[in-house]
């Protein structure tokens, strides 16, 4: 590219992200980052009516309809919980599954979780590393602490580090079962490796608990039934819906309704989001007098 086409400037949200936010030869801000710094880069870039888009926060519904094969699509939205350390923001982290076999997700969940080795990441064997900053540790045990507080039960994990070590920001893989929507750990971000298990009585139950939540960046639906998956599907208010394990596809849109975002990344959305349109109007030739 041309010198200056490409700039990385180094530094902090409160001072180079505001600056940035508000300057006015700043013609477009597009943010990653949680929903409440997301606010405050708008409230920054609006003085200025530049263009913002936003990737933000999440709380995705992974609904696991009644026809799906238990075990692999449980173990896998546990997993997915627990790469990144569960530092990612479509991480499929509220499993929703019907109320009578609420036991038997929680034991798939839990056995899956015990087979997450926590610990040094340059080790092949590791499957999970430690959480980004001791903030954020502090955070998710907070969580940890409120679902027990809550009510909600605990199958695995829980406060505190994993057995075995001693020292840095790690989290144990901790999965509760019998939790409601209403429940702090449902409703909240949590950022790290905690999986939560609702119930449902019905496919329209659980397409109304998926959307009763202030986020919409993801969804993932598991069924036995792909016509039956892709209905559920179209329900959800989130910007990405993964049926029976698809995973990201970099040449769709990726981006979120409600406070998870606007705008979208990935493909061409992605790109038309950093363009201006402009229409010029004339005719080939001077118009006769």
């Amino acid at each position: 590219m041309p010198p200056g086409v490409f700039n990385l400037v180094n530094g902090d949200g409160p001072c180079v992200g505001t600056f940035l936010s508000k300057h006015k030869d700043v013609d477009m801000v597009s943010f990653t980052g949680s929903t409440r710094a997301g606010v405050l880069v708008a409230q920054n870039a609006a003085p200025t009516v530049k263009r913002v888009t936003q990737e933000l926060g999440g709380k995705s519904a992974n609904i696991i309809l009644d026809d799906a094969d238990f075990k692999k699509v449980i173990s896998a939205g546990l997993f997915a919980c627990t790469s990144n350390s569960g530092q990612s923001c479509n991480a499929p982290t509220r499993m929703l599954v019907p109320m009578s076999r609420m036991d038997e997700a929680a034991a798939i969940a839990r056995a899956a979780a015990e087979a997450v080795t926590v610990g040094d990441p340059t080790k092949p064997e590791t499957k999970a590393g430690p959480v980004v900053s001791k903030l954020q540790w502090d955070k998710i045990q907070t969580l940890i602490k409120k679902g027990i507080e809550e009510g909600a039960k605990l199958e695995c994990g829980g406060a505190g580090l994993p057995e075995g070590i001693s020292a840095g920001y790690f989290v144990k893989p901790t999965v509760f079962s019998h939790v409601t929507n209403e429940m702090t750990i449902a409703r909240e971000e949590i950022f790290g490796p905690v999986l939560s298990i609702i119930g449902y009585k019905d496919d329209a139950d659980a397409i109304r608990i998926a959307n009763d939540t202030p986020y919409g960046l993801s969804g993932y639906v598991s069924s036995g039934n792909i016509d039956r998956a892709r209905g559920v599907a179209r329900q959800i208010r989130a910007g990405n819906i993964h049926v029976n394990g698809a995973g990201v596809d970099p040449g769709s849109p990726f981006g979120g309704y409600k406070q998870s975002g606007n705008g979208r990344e990935f493909g061409v959305w992605g790109l038309e989001e950093f363009l201006e349109t402009k229409a010029i109007l004339g005719y080939h030739a001077p118009v006769a007098a």
